[in-house]
């Protein structure tokens, strides 16, 4: 298991599926509810907000994963770009940890959705349903992609299936009687800050980079197809929500679509909850995936990481990184709460946000010849909205 090589297997469908795939299973199943509480029946403006953050930031790693295409890609853009070598490897744990808490709070939410669906200890699930994917995370990436490619065609076609039902609901008195009432933007702000944990993921597909073929063309594709598709299912999923659901049960609910559901269709949804199921299972698999992959990159260019950079010469994976990242997210799952999670989880990616668009803003003014190119005014702006919300994140 010493020979560090990862395979080059994975296409541009993939990649988009596994981007949009982690987007998705991040937390829209979950974390509706929690953002409603924050900005009432303008969570969907919330979610917008969070959309607009999130777009300058993926542009600038879109560039960048063309002009870097390796594994543990924020450490290495921010060495790079700002020649501080001990931050780098500050920013590649601090993604590690991101990725970790991430799939925590998503295996915590799909838990939850479990129980509508059969009678298990919440313990058991998460522990059950962690060991399941790290194995399966262990086995090869290219299995491990065509299983989430699979997850996300079966989530994607539930979010239809709640936007559907949501439509079909009368309308909520919340939403006739308060919208629109922008005196609120206080809470829209904090739930945008929150929101954002939903748009964590296309991030993850820079650090795919050493196991994606052509990844100069393919990289800042699947980056932006898979932003602008997941975009698109939040706006209209958050929207049927505070549609149909009031906010006093919306904002309470660790199941908010199944309330959708239930206002548009009646009955219990249990079919839905399997969705969310798979939709969590989705999100977590990614996010170890991807976890394993920074490790794995570290490991090549700091000492201390070095034992990381190891691959099984035959599943072409990493397999001690993705034991320890695995055994991480079932422990955080098991004592946190899924908005304290995320919230955690937004801070520390819109932290290395800003790092990554200012180390692009200066390496562009040194070489700005790049296979794909954004204008200055992307990163810059990147980096002053990604401040702005990582201060929101900390206000009371």
């Amino acid at each position: 298991m010493s020979e560090p090589t990862l395979k080059r297997r994975i296409g541009p469908g993939l990649l988009t599926a596994y981007g949009v795939g982690v987007m998705v299973g991040a937390g829209i199943y979950v974390l509706v509810g929690a953002v409603a509480a924050q900005a009432g029946v303008h969570a969907p403006l919330a979610f917008l907000l969070a959309g607009l953050v999130a777009a300058p930031t993926a542009l600038s790693y879109a560039e960048f994963s063309t002009r870097l295409p390796r594994a543990a890609g924020e450490a290495l853009y921010v060495a790079e770009g700002l020649n501080i070598r001990a931050l780098s490897l500050l920013v590649g744990l601090a993604i590690v940890v991101a990725g970790t808490i991430s799939a925590a709070a998503v295996l915590r939410g799909g838990a939850g959705y479990l129980q509508l669906v059969i009678e298990v200890p919440p313990v058991w699930a998460i522990v059950g349903i962690g060991a399941a994917l790290i194995a399966v995370a262990v086995v090869g990436v290219l299995e491990s992609l065509a299983l989430a490619a699979v997850f996300t065609l079966i989530e994607v076609a539930g979010l239809g299936l709640v936007v559907w039902a949501g439509m079909q609901a009368p309308p909520s008195p919340d939403l006739t009687t308060t919208w629109p009432d922008l005196s609120l933007m206080p809470g829209i702000a904090a739930g945008a800050a929150l929101a954002f944990f939903a748009f964590i993921g296309f991030e993850d597909i820079v650090n795919m980079a050493e196991e994606v073929r052509d990844p100069a063309r393919t990289l800042p594709r699947a980056i932006l197809y898979s932003l602008a598709i997941t975009a698109l299912l939040y706006g209209g999923v958050t929207y049927v929500a505070v549609r149909s659901v009031p906010l006093e049960a919306l904002s309470t609910s660790e199941r908010p679509l199944a309330l959708v559901w239930q206002a548009g269709q009646g009955g219990e949804a249990r079919f839905l909850s399997a969705i969310a199921v798979v939709a969590a299972l989705n999100g977590v698999l990614a996010q170890v995936v991807m976890a394993a992959r920074v490790l794995f990159g570290l490991g090549d260019r700091h000492a201390a990481m070095a034992l990381f950079h190891r691959a099984h010469p035959r599943t072409g994976t990493p397999v001690l990184a993705t034991l320890l990242v695995g055994a991480c997210v079932i422990a955080a799952a098991l004592m946190l709460p899924v908005a304290v999670l995320a919230g955690v989880t937004s801070s520390v990616l819109l932290a290395v946000f800003g790092l990554v668009n200012l180390a692009l803003i200066l390496l562009k003014r040194r070489d700005p010849a790049a296979p794909f190119r954004v204008p200055m005014a992307v990163p810059v702006l990147g980096l002053l909205l990604s401040v702005a919300a990582f201060a929101a994140t900390l206000l009371p």
